[in-house]
């Protein structure tokens, strides 16, 4: 028989398969990537025993538990059980504090399927704790370096390039501007903070020099929050700065904020409908800063905006979306960059294009970062 496995660490450094028992509403709050939801109890089954537990006791919680999960009910829980265990030799189990249901769940496997298969002491709880630690443990321990840059200049095409990158809009599957959002959505916080904490887990395992280069997001990408820890610690790291021309940017706003997601939401829903919901998500994000843009400016801009979805939805053509994508660069997300940067006084370590900046921070992973204007 297993021995129930604790080395959480060794979870996660090996994508260990986890089969979850807690129930659907549980496991939908947070859970860990490729753990599966095979639960003991379904959500009105668990609320039902809770409410038992509260009134008379575990005894007679228990017990209930035991009648409302049995006969083909149970049968077939232990089935999946059992599939997830045969698919997953190498695997585990647990529940939220590794407590009784994930005992149960053990028991049953053994007694009607005739597997023995481990679990996690500590259970959810215990895992959770554990990422939270490790990314609380490298905000202060770790050196970070935040990559930063006009809009569109490919932030965060670079950081895929780095092997000690961390890409925060991936995790968050949001591309972090008031158009970012994606079609499949994103994340839950709890969720998005796994994601984060086991990347930073697996690329300190993998390299010597605990370096680590971010997009600069600022507090939120998204609607989730970049963890307290963390977002205290980016505060006070070196930037670098990646430089592209106006056209090129242009083209890859076209790319990632236009053409991409029109595909995407065509391919999920047809071709009417998809450009239909692509049109309404891009308006929105426009609408997102109406505020900010002033009446005058942003009647313009959504005008224009209007009149490049016609035109994309008649004939393929994207010119206009250049059109208003240039002007909102020009007079919205330019300026303000030029005004944050007025706030980095002493943390610009390096400025250049994408080459010279892949140079400087593949360098930087071997050995120290040296400030702009440093001596080698």
């Amino acid at each position: 028989m297993h021995e129930d496995h604790c080395d959480y660490r060794h979870i996660f450094l090996h994508d260990v398969p986890l089969m979850d028992v807690r129930a659907p509403v549980e496991f939908a709050q947070g859970a860990f990537p490729g753990a599966q939801n095979h639960p003991l109890m379904n959500d009105a089954e668990r609320h039902q025993v809770g409410i038992c537990y509260r009134q008379q006791g575990q005894s007679a919680a228990i017990a209930l538990g035991q009648h409302l999960v049995s006969g083909p009910m149970k049968h077939a829980r232990i089935a999946a059980w059992a599939a997830f265990a045969q698919a997953h030799p190498a695997g585990l189990l647990y529940c939220f504090r590794g407590g009784l249901r994930s005992q149960i769940a053990q028991q049953w496997l053994a007694s009607e399927a005739g597997i023995a298969y481990p679990r996690v002491p500590g259970g959810y709880k215990a895992l959770r704790l554990f990422l939270t630690e490790t990314l609380q443990a490298a905000s202060q321990e770790c050196d970070f370096v935040l990559l930063s840059g006009l809009t569109g200049v490919g932030k965060t095409e670079l950081i895929a390039q780095l092997t000690h990158g961390i890409d925060l809009e991936g995790h968050a599957n949001h591309r972090g501007s008031s158009f970012g959002q994606r079609l499949s959505g994103q994340p839950g916080q709890i969720d998005f903070e796994h994601r984060l904490a086991i990347d930073i887990l697996k690329k300190r395992a993998q390299q010597g020099r605990p370096l680590f280069v971010l997009e600069d997001e600022g507090r939120h990408v998204g609607r989730c929050a970049v963890p307290l820890a963390l977002r205290q610690r980016l505060e006070h790291a070196r930037i670098v700065c990646l430089e592209d021309g106006f056209d090129a940017r242009v083209e890859r706003i076209v790319r990632d904020y236009v053409l991409g997601p029109c595909a995407d939401h065509i391919a999920a829903h047809g071709p009417a409908p998809g450009f239909e919901t692509f049109a309404t998500r891009l308006q929105q994000g426009l609408d997102r800063l109406a505020k900010r843009l002033g009446g005058e400016r942003y009647q313009q801009l959504r005008k224009t905006m209007q009149a490049a979805l016609a035109q994309q939805q008649a004939c393929g053509g994207v010119a206009l979306h250049r059109s208003w994508i240039a002007a909102l660069m020009r007079d919205y997300y330019d300026p303000m960059y030029t005004f944050q940067r007025q706030s980095w006084s002493g943390r610009i370590a390096f400025e250049g294009d994408a080459r010279a900046v892949l140079d400087y921070l593949r360098a930087g992973s071997a050995r120290p970062l040296q400030p702009a204007g440093s001596p080698a």
